[in-house]
């Protein structure tokens, strides 16, 4: 019975209506009731190990949401279940972004945290993420125990009242001291920001117009459709942010032009400069690393996931500090930053943690990051990327999904029998921590099936544009050809 409800990479998500229905989310309200009033959970490692405080059931779940479809109705359904089965909860009175969640779990002592939301997957899916009590994702360790509490059938509920507790005011005092905001409101910034229609939307412009810093905010209406696309910052869903930027050329004199992108819950970024060119997540979390050592001094082990730029241990090795990589999904970097062992964390879909603040993506922290790199240093964003190219070398990157509900058998055949040579480009290294990695004397192609959505990933990164194209297109001649 419980086959229908896996949590993947971070979460469990489902198309709306045939995966993700009421009773499905009544029955993870009730399993996670199950699991915190269970006193065996003690046991696990976060207690045992990594030294979180253990807080019991009645300090309650806060729960959140995002604003597609429903999330609200969702939310509600998942208290009114944690209730039901004994534990306090509430909700918040509004969509908020997930670091928001995460920060109000771990401030104010509760015993957990649950997001609806189904992050940047497309419209027609939504989700649950928990957050246990040091406000990050949940270990695979936490979900495997909550999955093995599934009731067969969901619970009888009652329109039980359900308190709500509001956390944005908590959320933006934590990240008005995160974030030099003295330096910001000197500079000549004009930031463009792009919620994708999210639920981040307000919180940027809030801090901007409290410094009286001039922007735009786009995509920051309600839409559960998102427009259209997937409310993910890559490449092909930036186009009004494109448009909106090279409109400004000659309007806006004398002020650095930057585009500061979050994603459908606000713990992903990505920016685009002042000419309309996307600085991908690569780029994003190459910058922010290197301002962290070279400007704010902050020093320490990073953690990169297996699809993420090879620029990130570049830069940790240009410091003398140890890079580790771990597998994609922000659930295998929280244990380094929730026990210090780790400063930094940064995976490919845009995610990127900081010791400091959370252990947990934080997107809106994130492009005020880029910001204070930009006022530190007076240059606009497609300068420092020159700067960074100039110390790392170029890298350049792209991601193919392609859409195969038999992608885990492609995946295992890829695997077993990895090419020899790929577009011309001998292997000279095989890796297999999360998926297939085809390592080139000239950069890398990673074959890796989605735990969230029925897709094939296939990244690349090499040091010229071109050859990323002809790897990535012999790739999906490889699949195509010979795995369908």
């Amino acid at each position: 019975m419980n086959a229908d409800i896996k949590f993947g990479t971070d979460g469990w998500r489902g198309v709306i209506a045939r995966d993700f229905t009421f009773a499905n989310v009544a029955r993870v309200g009730a399993a996670l009731a199950v699991y915190l009033r269970d006193p065996a959970r003690k046991g696990v490692r976060i207690y045992k190990e990594w030294g979180v405080p253990f807080r019991p059931a009645e300090a309650g779940v806060l729960v959140g949401y995002d604003t597609r479809f429903l999330s609200g109705q969702f939310a509600l359904e998942l208290a009114r279940a944690l209730a039901k089965n004994g534990v306090p909860a509430w909700i918040t009175p509004e969509p908020i972004p997930t670091p928001a969640l995460s920060l109000a779990v771990r401030e104010e002592g509760l015993a957990g945290g649950v997001m609806i939301t189904a992050s940047h997957n497309p419209s027609e899916y939504n989700g649950v993420k928990f957050k246990p009590e040091y406000g990050g994702s949940a270990t695979e360790e936490v979900t495997r125990e909550i999955e093995a509490r599934l009731p067969p059938f969901p619970p009888a509920l009652d329109a039980t009242d359900i308190p709500t507790r509001a956390v944005r005011e908590l959320y933006l005092e934590r990240i008005r001291k995160a974030v030099d905001l003295p330096l910001l409101r000197r500079a000549p910034l004009f930031p463009v920001v792009d919620a994708m229609y999210g639920s981040a939307q307000g919180y940027l412009p809030t801090i901007l117009r409290e410094l009286r810093i001039p922007y735009v905010a786009i995509r920051s209406g309600r839409d559960p459709l998102f427009g259209g696309k997937k409310p993910e910052p890559i490449a092909e869903n930036m186009g009004p942010l494109r448009a909106v930027i090279r409109g400004l050329r000659g309007r806006v004199r004398g002020r650095i032009v930057v585009g500061l992108v979050t994603d459908g819950d606000g713990d992903r970024a990505a920016g685009m400069d002042e000419h309309g060119e996307f600085l991908d997540t690569h780029r994003t979390a190459a910058l922010l690393l290197w301002h962290l050592f070279q400007n704010r001094r902050v020093f320490g082990p990073v953690l990169k996931s297996f699809a993420l730029t090879d620029m990130i241990k570049k830069i940790a090795d240009e410091a003398s500090v140890a890079c580790h990589e771990i597998k994609i999904g922000f659930k295998w970097a929280v244990e380094g930053l929730v026990t210090g062992q780790a400063v930094f964390a940064g995976e490919e879909s845009g995610g990127y943690g900081y010791a400091w603040h959370l252990p947990e993506r934080d997107g809106i922290l994130s492009n005020l990051l880029l910001l204070e790199f930009i006022a530190t240093t007076g240059k606009p964003i497609s300068a420092l990327v020159a700067d960074l190219f100039a110390r790392v070398g170029p890298h350049h990157y792209s991601r193919c999904d392609l859409h195969l509900p038999n992608r885990f058998e492609i995946a295992d055949k890829l695997q077993k029998r990895p090419p020899e040579s790929l577009a011309g480009h001998a292997v000279k290294e095989v890796e297999t921590l999360d998926g297939l990695k085809l390592r080139f004397a000239r950069g890398w192609v990673l074959f890796r099936a989605s735990g969230t959505e029925p897709i094939l990933r296939l990244y690349c990164e090499m040091d010229d544009p071109q050859e990323v194209r002809k790897v990535l297109e012999a790739a999906k001649g490889l699949v195509k050809g010979g795995l369908l």
